[in-house]
């Protein structure tokens, strides 16, 4: 069953920054009411209400019973600003919405089965989620809260893609009305075991030239070796013979 959100707010005839900022010392959000052919109206709404609405998902995404001081409409949130870092709202943006007349909408997908996906379970793979909602067009009536993704069946390196989700006729998703079949999920192997699995076999394999560089390199020590050896030998000997030739003198 779908949740019911009621707005309370009050009319306000006050315009500006000036004004917006009087309401908020208030606790009030100033807020905006348009479309459905009518006239745009300025309101107020509680700010600590508000708070609670926004806490639930589903309020981004449903249709809205704004009351205003007993006047009431249906809607959809539109537009937020929210303080940069401060847990304040700072103004709301409301879009009338008529019974029978299509409206686009943003809607959360909820993903389900990824623990037990061949691609997890059995290969050891990771589910990447690529879209955390979609937009899909309808009546009012027919929107839904959330759509539910499948990965149970989702196999390594295999996606899920926007045709495969199961969704009633009357909803259609706009990416896939303007030939855009992309994927919402998918099963992969992290590339850090791919690296670590490939790390042993590349060690294993011997560059060709560096058996005959190690000899190389090893005979020139070799020769280099024996060539001081022979200075030095030759030096001694010269050292040696000098004393007798003084002998001789």
């Amino acid at each position: 069953m779908k949740q019911v959100f009621i707005i309370n707010a009050v009319a306000r005839s006050d315009m500006g920054k000036g004004a917006s900022r009087r309401l908020r010392r208030e606790d009030k959000v100033p807020g905006i009411v348009y479309g459905a052919g009518k006239e745009p109206a300025t309101i107020a709404i509680d700010h600590g209400s508000l708070l609670q609405l926004l806490a639930k998902e589903s309020f981004y995404t449903q249709i809205l019973d704004l009351d205003v001081s007993g006047n009431k409409e249906q809607v959809i949130l539109r537009d937020l600003q929210r303080h940069p870092f401060k847990p304040r709202i700072l103004h709301l943006d409301l879009q009338r919405i008529s019974a029978t007349e299509k409206i686009a909408m943003r809607i959360p997908l909820h993903f389900v089965g990824g623990d037990v996906a061949p691609g997890v379970k059995v290969s050891g793979g990771l589910i990447s989620h690529l879209m955390a909602d979609i937009e899909v067009r309808c009546l009012p009536k027919d929107l839904p809260e959330f759509i539910e993704v499948d990965l149970s069946k989702l196999e390594l390196n295999q996606a899920v893609h926007l045709s495969e989700l199961k969704l009633p006729t009357e909803i259609e998703i706009v990416l896939l009305a303007h030939g855009e079949d992309k994927a919402v999920a998918t099963a992969y192997i992290p590339r850090a075991v791919v690296e670590e699995e490939a790390a042993p076999v590349a060690a294993a394999v011997p560059v060709a030239g560096d058996e005959d560089k190690e000899e190389g390199a090893e005979g020139e020590a070799k020769a280099e070796g024996g060539e001081s050896k022979g200075k030095e030998k030759g030096k001694e000997k010269g050292k040696e013979k000098a004393p007798a030739e003084k002998k001789g003198k």
